[in-house]
């Protein structure tokens, strides 16, 4: 496989599933002190990262939940903000300003600041009141472990425990996962080495990684120009945009909206010669009950995609790395 490290990758994970006794212990203390509502807050693929979360508590619980974008919120906070607040962050790196900032914010608003990374002597760490450390580059493990602890205190997900020990499958699988996708996306990147434009389409809990996927990746990391929207929305002015030859991108996850990607579907092979479908139904994970395929969704096309992005980063020969102007000059 191209540039993956499969020890590194399943310790990973691995170490995200490591913290759920921690993560439990939080959540049943903060719900003893008293939650009132819940914010995902961050700012571009932090806030994206967090958004299937969103998602899942609006549709399984009656807490209020919403995400917020950092900057906005700390100039326009929700009225309902403040103590009894449950204010969750996450950040690869520790060091990006936009969510640091907004996290002491959080905490003067009298917010409950939690959330998740890997570099224990960040800003982003040491402003938090308490955070989850893992080597883990993304939060979708520990934010099921973290509201799914959340919705069972609060009589919301009856079979949590099973689940949980389920998600302590997730690294072998997610191992395999990687491997399975490797053709596909070989494939796609040697289609599209010269390709400069993409149309991606997600909707449900996969919405989040769609938009992190065009903003954050092909955009931010490989200088493509992109159009992201919603299922929902796709036919209410974006589909104008679709041409014979316009590459359409599909991310497909497995909850209850998989029916307007559906629909997506049948009008992009219509009218383009170069759709790409990525469906997270594709992929077997032994182990894993069918009723909880679908949160896992986001961790699979999370793994599917990241393959894709290591081709694209060789036949383009354009490190992913790479930046002309994010941290590079002053903004």
């Amino acid at each position: 496989m191209l540039n993956f490290n499969e020890e590194e990758f399943f310790e990973q994970i691995a170490s995200a599933a490591r913290l759920r006794s921690e993560i439990e212990s939080v959540v049943a203390e903060r719900l003893d002190r008293g939650v009132k509502n819940v914010y995902f807050i961050g700012s571009g693929g932090s806030y994206a990262d967090l958004l299937p979360y969103e998602y899942l508590m609006r549709s399984r619980s009656t807490l209020p939940a919403r995400s917020a974008i950092g900057p906005e919120f700390a100039l326009v906070p929700d009225a309902t903000f403040g103590e009894g607040s449950l204010a969750i962050f996450g950040s690869a790196t520790g060091t990006t300003d936009d969510v640091n900032r907004v996290i002491e914010f959080a905490k003067e608003h009298g917010a409950y600041t939690v959330g998740f990374t890997g570099e224990a002597d960040s800003p982003f760490a040491k402003a938090l009141d308490h955070v989850f450390l893992s080597s883990a580059h993304s939060y979708d493990v520990q934010m099921l472990l973290l509201l799914g602890k959340l919705l069972s205190e609060r009589g919301e997900f009856d079979d949590y425990d099973t689940f949980a020990d389920q998600l302590a499958l997730l690294p072998g699988l997610l191992v395999d996962v990687a491997k399975d996708a490797e053709p596909a996306a070989e494939a796609f990147a040697n289609k599209h080495k010269d390709t400069d434009y993409h149309f991606l389409v997600g909707s449900g809990n996969v919405w989040g990684y769609t938009y992190l996927y065009s903003m954050c990746v092909l955009e931010e990391c490989q200088w493509l120009h992109t159009t992201r929207v919603h299922a929902a929305e796709f036919f209410h002015g974006s589909l104008e945009l679709v041409e014979k030859d316009t590459s359409v991108v599909l991310f497909v996850g497995e909850d209850e909206t998989r029916s307007l990607m559906d629909r997506v579907k049948k009008f992009a092979t219509k009218y383009s010669d170069d759709v790409s479908v990525f469906d997270t139904a594709d992929y077997a994970l032994p182990g894993i009950d069918d009723r909880y395929r679908a949160l896992l969704s986001p961790l699979v096309i999370g793994t599917v995609a990241a393959r894709i992005s290591k081709h694209l980063e060789k036949v383009r020969d354009h490190d992913l790395t790479l930046r002309r102007y994010y941290r590079v000059v002053e903004y």
